[in-house]
């Protein structure tokens, strides 16, 4: 949570070159990873916004069947035996095929 790379919704805004009211948005709709810090402010993984992630990350969250990010975030940094003990992250940001990623996620929400 206290990462250097998560993010406050306004950071993630300006890194994805958009709006707050627009990340807002995208944390309702589940189409980014955000989970809330002590203070009950959202905080936002800034890898999440490059693309080998971010393409897949709304299929990634319906896969998972995913209510919320700690769900998603969990998911994407525990490593994988499948993956050769790579985090399901590592894997995508290493180019591996988005449709084994969300096979796997797929196989741990049943």
């Amino acid at each position: 949570m206290d990462a250097a790379d998560m993010l406050s919704v306004e950071e993630a805004a300006e890194v994805a070159g958009t709006i707050r009211d627009e990340i807002e948005e995208w944390i309702k709709s589940h189409r980014c990873i955000a989970v809330f810090n002590r203070c009950r402010q959202y905080k936002l993984p800034r890898w999440q916004f490059e693309p080998n992630v971010w393409d897949v990350l709304q299929s990634l969250t319906s896969a998972l069947c995913a209510t919320d990010g700690w769900q998603v975030l969990v998911f994407l940094e525990t490593r994988a035996l499948a993956l050769g003990g790579e985090t399901p992250r590592a894997a995508l940001e290493q180019g591996v095929n988005a449709q084994r990623i969300l096979a796997l996620a797929t196989a741990e929400a049943h």
